[in-house]
């Protein structure tokens, strides 16, 4: 049977994950997002296409969600309290902890503050959340008697899962958001060796080879120091999980080695309230977290205060972090409307910025530049730009790695950009000699399937798999036991049986091609060999084909021998009549398969000179 998915978001773009997979007829939705670039019916996954109905609950088996970043989670609470799907949802115990402070913070971002039409309300979130079974680590979760499900640490932000999910024979896994490296707070990936049919992994750097951590951190740290040293303010616009972590750490941490005074700024509550949840989730960390966790909490920090609005124009130098990350909205746009005029600030990009945002026209622009917000705001640009590959995400190198880890037999590319996802899907088929593709949204893909099947095994057959091949030369028994078991599968009531039992199984008469030949060697005529030396004649020709074929296994009954299915035994010429009266004359039998070998021992035999010294 084959894996079909289909593709509802992050297809050959980024934003929106969301990949149905039915696998040997159950049906699973990874991810549930929403695209934070649109406003429109492009924000939200067309689920119209997993059920015309709209029967959700009955159309799928579970819902899987692998971190709470809201293009994997925006749209779970529409799908759930306006969509109405009621069915199994599944996520870690720090996704379904922060998850809900997104959504909200979401949600007040977009209408509380913009006065956009609600998608979903504080209630719909409380109770979207409260159909989500929390899972742990590499723990084996039954949602019915077929399917089983397994999260694996897959670094990205905290709680972030790749997940496992097995149906039958067929297998795959479906990575979400991962890291191949650890960083300050987060450790690596880490997954099991498993047998798999297909990995659908996000692509977000396909073609992106990062310098060592180390270099990117002391170009940001510079630029900062420089930045503040000169009287500037620093705007760095992030997410209030994840990055802004990481990189407190880094400012707190370099703050205390070079005794600066210069303020560090947290804005709004969430990001504060997130800290919390960081201390408490100390397990899901690094191990450098960990180890240091009993002497002084990581999340501690000891130069980063909380923000107030009024602060906005104060004089003097500071560092804001501010949601969201990509300038898209929120209050990383209001204070960037106050700072971006003035060339002794700087904004610091540290991760990736859709198209469309105000963080991916900074990117390209050249300073100083107007960017245009709608129709009757426009913005002067005269700040500094800098942009730093700070992104949770894995690397090209990292992709390949673990694709080549776990050596699938096919791969989709998801959440990506077309053309470097292109570019990656080369290298996958010819590097690792996996078949790749990248669909677009709302295509179906097709991926083959393994399907074992039980068999019974004949008596006959388990005989001949226990008995030793073996060979009698100079009164010596050798045993040769490096062979494979050869049978034949009947697929209605899958059964094996031996070769000779195959006539009886069909109930027909044994037809058997076999080919024959005399050949004599011949011996001196002044002398005639006795019957007992005739008969030692077959030890003679043992030990010569032995020397020639030292990986064939040759059977000695002392009246023939046996290599292959060529068989040589002794004849009368009376039976196998020749002209040549001084020689010894050779019955020779033989299956077409082996008649190259067959030939080979006969020329053997007709190049022996016998003589009266022979034995």
């Amino acid at each position: 049977m084959a894996i079909e998915c289909l593709v509802l978001g992050a297809g050959q773009e980024v934003g929106k994950s969301c990949v149905v997979v039915t696998i040997n007829g159950k049906r699973i939705m990874f991810d549930c997002g929403m695209h934070m670039g649109y406003t429109d019916h492009r924000r939200y996954p067309e689920f119209s296409l997993i059920s015309d109905s709209g029967d959700f609950t009955s159309a799928l088996s579970c819902v899987i969600i692998t971190h709470f970043h809201l293009d994997h989670i925006g749209a779970l609470p529409y799908f759930t309290q306006v969509c109405g799907y009621n069915g199994p949802i599944y996520m870690t115990y720090p996704t379904k902890a922060l998850a809900p402070l997104m959504l909200e913070d979401y949600r007040k971002v977009m209408v509380d503050r913009r006065g956009e039409e609600e998608q979903f309300s504080c209630e719909h979130i409380a109770e979207c959340m409260k159909k989500v079974t929390a899972v742990d680590l590499k723990q084996t979760v039954h949602v019915d008697k077929d399917l089983q499900i397994r999260a694996y640490y897959a670094g990205h932000v905290l709680g972030a899962a790749m997940f496992y999910a097995k149906v039958g024979d067929a297998a795959l896994v479906y990575t979400g958001d991962y890291n191949m490296v650890p960083d300050r707070h987060l450790g690596a990936a880490q997954i099991d060796r498993l047998q798999l049919d297909l990995v659908i992994t996000e692509s977000t750097y396909a073609t992106t080879y990062r310098d060592s951590k180390y270099v990117r951190e002391r170009e940001f740290l510079k630029a900062v120091h420089k930045c503040v040293a000169s009287g500037g303010k620093v705007l760095i616009p992030t997410f209030a999980l994840g990055r802004a972590q990481e990189l407190c750490m880094l400012l707190d941490d370099y703050w205390e080695r070079t005794n600066l005074k210069v303020p560090i700024y947290f804005s709004a509550g969430l990001t504060i309230q997130a800290n919390l949840y960081y201390k408490i989730l100390i397990s899901w960390t690094s191990q450098k977290v960990k180890d240091t966790h009993a002497r002084h909490n990581a999340f501690d920090f000891k130069n980063v205060i909380s923000f107030d609005r009024s602060l906005i124009n104060a004089p003097g130098p500071c560092v804001l972090f501010a949601t969201p990350g990509m300038i898209s909205g929120g209050f990383s746009l209001e204070v960037f409307k106050q700072w971006a005029p003035y060339e002794e600030n700087l904004v610091t990009l540290p991760g990736y910025c859709l198209a469309g945002t105000i963080g991916h026209k900074l990117m390209s622009a050249k300073i100083p530049t107007q960017i245009k917000l709608d129709e009757d705001v426009k913005i002067d640009v005269r700040c500094q730009i800098h942009q730093l590959s700070f992104s949770p995400h894995t690397d090209a190198k990292g992709i390949m790695d673990l694709i080549k880890f776990l050596s699938p037999k096919h791969v989709i590319l998801v959440h990506g950009e077309k053309p470097k996802m292109g570019a990656l899907r080369e290298k996958i088929q010819s590097e690792l000699a996996i078949e790749c593709c990248y669909p677009a949204n709302n295509e179906t893909v097709l991926i083959p399937s393994t399907h074992h099947i039980e068999a019974g095994a004949s008596d006959a057959f388990l005989q001949s798999c226990l008995v030793p091949q073996f060979q009698i030369f100079e009164n010596q028994c050798w045993v040769y036991d490096d062979r494979v078991a050869q049978g034949i599968l009947t697929l209605q009531n899958p059964r094996v049986f031996s070769q000779n039992e195959l006539r009886d199984v069909l109930g027909v008469e044994n037809h058997q091609v076999k080919f024959a030949h005399c050949c004599s060697a011949a011996y001196d005529s002044d002398w005639s060999p006795s019957i007992s030396q005739k008969n030692s004649l077959l030890q003679l020709l043992f030990g010569i084909v032995s020397r020639d074929f030292p990986d064939c296994i040759m059977l000695d009954s002392q009246k023939s021998i046996q290599v292959g299915s060529f068989v040589v035994s002794l004849c009368s010429r009376e039976e196998c009549p020749s002209s040549n009266e001084d020689a010894l004359h050779f019955c020779c039998t033989w299956s077409a398969t082996d008649e190259e070998l067959a030939w080979t021992v006969i020329s053997l035999v007709k190049n022996v000179k016998l003589s009266r010294d022979f034995t």
